[in-house]
């Protein structure tokens, strides 16, 4: 299950928790394009446990669309860096 939370301060952060498969990124998706354009996001996965590599895909299509993913778990950072360069 993933768990996300809205909260803002200037920017919108989407802090997920739990895992993360392609219907939560499906969700996200609907939940940035209910966003005001040009507003500045950010995905904090401090708690995020276990993606899929739909999910990694997705988070580096945040990355290359100016989203900022922080507090991303070592393993994660890898595996994007590994999906760029394939």
């Amino acid at each position: 299950m993933l768990k996300v939370q809205r909260l803002a301060n200037g920017e919108v952060i989407f802090a997920l928790s739990g895992r993360m498969d392609t219907e939560q990124t499906a969700i996200l998706e609907a939940l940035f394009r209910n966003e005001a354009e040009g507003r500045k996001m950010v995905l904090d996965l401090k708690d995020l446990t276990l993606v899929d590599r739909d999910a990694v895909r997705f988070l580096e299509r945040c990355e290359s669309d100016s989203i900022k993913l922080r507090n991303i778990p070592a393993y994660i950072r890898e595996w994007i860096e590994r999906e760029r360069n394939t």
